[in-house]
């Protein structure tokens, strides 16, 4: 997906796999290690792919879709790149290939303190449904499951549609007027 030749998502490949780790050690307090990354992007399973702005990786994200579920596993922006509805972007490229590889479902798991992330996956049909226990392992902060078991359902795919074109719409004029 490409908002002109503004915003463009990519699968991650190896050579990717660096700059990466640099925005990952800026967005989480218990970063993966490099070794994952590498690991995932091989991994038939996964799908892991980068946001970039001029050739420059913003963000990324990544996902396991086995069966006809899909569990998205990471999902950072860089500081600087943050409000510009990157993160955002992101999650629909995940959500595209999930549906492409006929995932019906789609799990994650999110700080319970952040708010701004769990109201962007209400946004996309995400329901809290458990609470993991001192789940992040470095302040011991539990995690929100948060699930989405509709998005075969002709009403969730018209929703999803609609808030696609309007995020490619909205993040382009934002773009091309020089906002962000």
């Amino acid at each position: 997906m490409a908002l002109g030749a503004i915003i463009e998502l990519r699968q991650m490949q190896v050579e990717d796999v660096a700059k990466v780790m640099e925005i990952e050690q800026e967005c989480f307090a218990t970063p993966w290690h490099e070794s994952a990354y590498l690991t995932e992007i091989t991994n038939r399973s996964a799908y892991y792919i980068v946001a970039c702005m001029d050739d420059v990786i913003v963000g990324y994200g990544g996902m396991w879709v086995i069966m006809d579920e899909s569990h998205i596993t990471t999902l950072g922006v860089a500081g600087e790149h943050r409000g510009k509805r990157i993160g955002e972007l992101l999650l629909v490229g995940l959500l595209d290939e999930a549906m492409k590889r006929g995932a019906k479902r789609v799990t994650l798991e999110v700080r319970q303190s952040n708010a701004v992330a769990q109201n962007l996956y209400r946004k996309y049909g995400f329901i809290p449904a458990a609470i993991r226990r001192s789940y992040y392992t470095d302040n011991h902060e539990n995690a929100v499951v948060m699930w989405n078991d509709d998005m075969n359902h002709a009403d969730f795919r018209r929703k999803y549609s609609t808030l696609k074109q309007q995020l490619i719409q909205e993040t382009s004029k934002l773009f091309s007027e020089g906002v962000v």
